[in-house]
């Protein structure tokens, strides 16, 4: 009797022991497919309509056709955006050698400086694949508080800086799917993007 209770003590523990495994398992695997959350995260993106590299007015249902990275920059920027944009355009290679298909959005919040023209020629020169927007300076607020980007011109004359948040955001046909900080490298980011659109 003792030994049939030994027997069954040690199954409930194994049995346990696979359990709490597979918990952990799960639980690891779904964290690995969350890129960052914010508190009211449903209330990030929604409607704009601004102007693409061409010079034609579009939608975010234009805009987002299949998995997007948007970030929010400007073309003279001197440090910061460059870097972001570089990364995510990476994302956007590595992706697509694993056979997952997404596009490199950006928005200017420089419209003053950001033409269609120079949109045009900072695109050709970041990803043939990139979408950058610019419009109005109401059109761009109105998107980037959509967005929850804070951005506030710093300086006078034509060397001026614009101050800004530096997220980027995964968006897609059906919306907000989360954001990535930059701190994050390029696997990190494709790895979650994958798995997300997996």
């Amino acid at each position: 009797m003792d030994r049939i209770s030994a027997i069954a003590a040690t199954a409930v523990v194994m049995i346990g022991l696979a359990a709490g495994g597979y918990l952990w398992f799960s639980a690891s695997s779904e964290n690995m497919c969350s890129p960052g959350q914010v508190a009211g995260e449903a209330l990030i993106g929604g409607p704009f309509t601004l102007t693409d590299q061409t010079g034609a007015r579009v939608t975010e249902a234009d805009v987002f056709t299949e998995p997007s990275l948007v970030y929010f920059g400007y073309t003279f920027c001197p440090d910061v955006c460059p870097f972001d944009v570089s990364r995510n355009v990476e994302v956007i290679e590595l992706l697509e050698e694993r056979g997952v298909l997404a596009t490199p959005v950006f928005v200017t919040i420089d419209p003053e400086r950001d033409t269609v023209e120079n949109l045009l020629y900072y695109s050709e020169a970041m990803h043939p694949k990139m979408i950058a927007l610019t419009g109005s300076l109401e059109d761009i607020k109105s998107a980037a508080d959509a967005y929850r980007v804070i951005f506030q011109k710093n300086g006078e004359g034509e060397d001026y800086l614009v101050d800004h948040s530096t997220f980027t955001y995964l968006m897609d046909e059906n919306g907000f799917q989360g954001f990535f900080r930059r701190t994050m490298s390029v696997e990190e980011i494709a790895d979650q993007v994958q798995c997300i659109v997996s």
